[in-house]
């Protein structure tokens, strides 16, 4: 039994990381780095991708809406073209940069609102899996579990892996709780690492309204901007080691 536990990253620009990517690179199997669409820029990608690779971390795309001002959570009408177009266009930009690191894109994951519009729109999860498969049909997509995305990728061959989260509060149809909800985010450590267990041994989470979700996990992401993200995700680890699972990436041994 096993888990890969990945954040997002590379959420800035320049060349210094901050303090809490370098916590959390330091603890994480895989690592979602912005690509210059809601967040990022090639300094950022390449100090990611460096440290990423010291660290023997996993390195992923996290591509979302060209929203800076909205962090790329703000759901913008885009037609499936565009949304095909710019996502390939920064997955390849961050596999560009890799690759002058002498490293390599392992996974794709879309970022905040193209993520959770992908997970429930099929044209927006086509677009998604079209443009992976354009840039490297080798790639992993993450997605949510159970969501469109992921039935999208599956359909055109690709690889996927169903994302779960550790910290974040689950609807009754298994999405995640908006975050303008003031229960979104689960800041008791005891509770998330308790629930993140049972989802990985028993595949079960309870909705924030009481019903019992059957989910797969075999990623689970915890946000850096989650309050005291790096020593929850060491407790996690603490946790997963407790109950006889092993924490590796989804490109590891």
């Amino acid at each position: 039994m096993q888990i890969d536990l990945n954040c997002d990253v590379g959420e800035w620009s320049g060349t210094g990381i901050p303090v809490t990517d370098q916590a959390l690179l330091t603890c994480v199997t895989s690592a979602n780095i912005a690509c210059g669409g809601h967040a990022g820029d090639e300094l950022a990608m390449q100090a990611t991708v460096r440290f990423a690779v010291d660290h023997g971390v996993a390195i992923g795309a996290h591509p979302g809406f060209a929203d800076r001002i909205g962090f790329g959570r703000r759901e913008i009408s885009v037609p499936p073209h565009e949304i095909e177009n710019l996502v390939t266009s920064q997955v390849e930009l961050l596999r560009d940069v890799a690759r002058n690191e002498g490293a390599c894109v392992t996974h794709v994951k879309p970022h905040g609102a193209l993520y959770n519009l992908s997970a429930r729109d099929a044209s927006v999860a086509d677009a998604v899996a079209r443009s992976i498969v354009r840039v490297d049909p080798g790639l992993t997509l993450f997605g949510l579990a159970g969501s469109k995305l992921l039935a999208a990728g599956r359909s055109i061959g690709l690889n996927v892996a169903s994302e779960v989260f550790a910290d974040r509060a689950y609807a009754a149809d298994g999405s995640l709780v908006s975050r303008r909800e003031p229960s979104a985010v689960i800041d008791d450590v005891s509770i998330v690492v308790q629930r993140a267990v049972r989802l990985v041994v028993d595949g079960v989470v309870f909705a924030e309204s009481g019903e019992m979700l059957n989910l797969v996990a075999d990623t689970m992401c915890v946000h850096g901007d989650t309050s005291g993200a790096p020593e929850l995700v060491r407790q996690l680890r603490v946790g997963f080691k407790k109950a006889g699972v092993a924490v590796r990436s989804m490109s590891g041994p």
